[in-house]
């Protein structure tokens, strides 16, 4: 059961992670008129976090994977993960869920619940 829950937290955010590389051209462009720089810059930021997500879900899956799961080098992994998405979600809660946009909404939802997903498989 603890594979699973480490599996499913990694999977959520290595397709989150996803999502926003893809969804970055439409993310841009829904700024309106925008400095080919400022343009850039937005891009850069919206691949950043994407790629930031696919690397913490494919950490997590690897260290689940080679294993064993419940060595301190493991956990420490996986508690280092979760820092890391509590600081995003926290990053997220104050800026992009206080926008009209649905999927910024989620964004603390999914760090969070891949968080506790990752230390319940890491702890239970």
């Amino acid at each position: 059961m603890n594979q699973v829950l480490l599996y499913v937290g990694s999977g959520l955010l290595a397709l989150w992670g996803l999502a926003h590389v893809f969804a970055t051209r439409g993310a841009v462009e829904g700024f309106g008129d925008l400095s080919a720089d400022n343009a850039r810059i937005l891009a850069m930021e919206w691949i950043n976090e994407g790629a930031t997500l696919v690397f913490l879900g494919l950490l997590t899956a690897a260290v689940t994977f080679v294993g064993p799961i419940g060595s301190r080098m493991a956990r420490t992994v996986f508690v280092l993960v979760s820092v890391a998405l509590n600081v995003l979600s926290g990053i997220s809660l104050f800026t992009g869920f206080r926008v009209r946009f649905l999927p910024y909404k989620l964004c603390p939802a999914i760090f969070t619940g891949a968080s506790i997903l990752i230390l319940l498989g890491a702890f239970l």
